[in-house]
Parts: C-alpha cells; sequence; structure tokens
C-alpha cells in the first residue's frame, strides 16, 4: 500500500513553506460594498483564501410562520465555489458546509443585535471563492464586515484566526500543508473589544503550556485583523462622506 509521507512544515532557518516566521499574518485584504443590489457585502482575503459575502436585510420573513416575535431570524449560508480547491468540487451543499453553515450563524448571533428587529429575516451569504485553510473563519469575519456595511447594528465586529502546531511549533494563522499535517488545529474568533469568544473548536493535541502559547499568540494575531477591520471601516465611511450618501 502506498504511503503519503508527512512534508516537513518548519525548514532548518525557523521558516515555514511559505517564507513567514512563526507568528505572522498571511496578507490580508478587505474591501466593503462590492455588491450593488446586496444591502451590505465584503471581500475578505487571508493569504490565498478568498472569500465574498453579501447581506440582504432586515426583510419581512416569507412565510410568516417562521419569523419569531422577539428577534430577527438569522440565515446563514456557506458555501465553496466548485472552482475554490484544486479538484472541482460538487456544487451541491455538502453536510460540511451545512455544519460550517451553523457554525458561523452561531458565532454571528453573539454578535448582531437581532432582537431589533423582530418578526424579520436577515441572510447571509458566504461564497468561498478560493480554499488554501481557514476558510470557516474568513468567512465568518466577511459575513461580519458586510453585516457592518449593511449597517445592522452589532455589539462588535468579529475577528478570528486558526493557531495551531506544525512540527512541534505553535505557529499563528495555519496554511493549507500546516492545516493538512499539522499536529493541531485550532481556529479561533472573539469580540475583541468585549474580550467574548463567539467561536472555537481544537482538532489535535496540545499540552497545557502549548495551550496557552497559542492562545496567547491567537489574541496577538486577532488584534492586528480587528485593526485592520476597522480601518476598512473607516475608509468606507469616507467614501460615503465623499459621495453625500
Amino acid at each position: 500500500m502506498l504511503q503519503i509521507q508527512k512534508p516537513r512544515l518548519i525548514l532548518d532557518d525557523g521558516k515555514r513553506l511559505d517564507g513567514r516566521k512563526a507568528d505572522e499574518l498571511r496578507n490580508i485584504r478587505i474591501e466593503l460594498g462590492v455588491l450593488k443590489n446586496a444591502d451590505g457585502s465584503a471581500i475578505f482575503e487571508m493569504g490565498n483564501t478568498k472569500v465574498i459575502a453579501a447581506v440582504y436585510g432586515p426583510k419581512e420573513m416569507h412565510p410568516r410562520h417562521l419569523s419569531l416575535p422577539d428577534r430577527a431570524v438569522l440565515r446563514v449560508r456557506y458555501h465553496m465555489a466548485p472552482f475554490s480547491t484544486d479538484d472541482r468540487k460538487n456544487p451541491v451543499m455538502s453536510r460540511r458546509e451545512i455544519e460550517l453553515s451553523k457554525v458561523i450563524r452561531e458565532a454571528l448571533e453573539s454578535a448582531v443585535l437581532v432582537d431589533l428587529f423582530p418578526r424579520t429575516v436577515i441572510d447571509v451569504f458566504t461564497e468561498v471563492l478560493q480554499a488554501d485553510a481557514g476558510s470557516r473563519l474568513v468567512s465568518l469575519m466577511a459575513a461580519s464586515m458586510a453585516l457592518a456595511d449593511a449597517g445592522i447594528p452589532m455589539k462588535n465586529l468579529i475577528a478570528g484566526v486558526a493557531v495551531g502546531k506544525a512540527d512541534g511549533v505553535i505557529v499563528l494563522d495555519l496554511n493549507e500543508p500546516e492545516d493538512m499535517w499539522g499536529e493541531a488545529d485550532m481556529p479561533i474568533a472573539i469580540m475583541p473589544s468585549l474580550n467574548q469568544v463567539t467561536l472555537f473548536q481544537l482538532n489535535g493535541n496540545m499540552s497545557p503550556d502549548e495551550f496557552r502559547q497559542a492562545l496567547n499568540l491567537a489574541i496577538k494575531g486577532i488584534n492586528v485583523i480587528y485593526n485592520l477591520e476597522k480601518e476598512a471601516l473607516r475608509s468606507r465611511f469616507i467614501e460615503f462622506k465623499e459621495e453625500g450618501v
């Protein structure tokens, strides 16, 4: 039986396969208002992972019997485009996409003030255009930015990153080989100004000391991402002001 040999993830100079140091984030790009027909939209790129998100609502729920008398219903769809991976993906929603839609919805519900919009629905669509590790977190952050772009009240923006262990080294913002071959993967998302965790998962094994190191590294990276999110929103508001909106 053919065995696939695990590649080296940390090179002799201490750098990772993509040239980053252990505590470095991938390049990040955020753009808001990318879809004319959506109430709010955003593109969020983290390395080679690219996600577009669109928000529609709050709007009247149809059929009406599915509405809730005291809050808005938040509907989230996480989907990977057929061309987002090396091998063409089936366009039909998979069990994993359904599961991650639920994970992202639950994370967003802790941030969106849904009780301000009873008997309505807010639809959030995230489409992974290119997948290279971290698609759930990038989708969550794209959705958070699209909701802010739509002007929907939120407790705080959501920022997140995956930390993990590769060749025994704790690393920030996993890339695809580290996600596939590393010893641990820990995606975490928080609302930074509230210090409230909205998403936390751990696959693999870490010692208590490694877990603390990974958590501290994640918080460091999240603070950088949060500042980039705020800057993207600030630029969007300046754009509105210049256009006289």
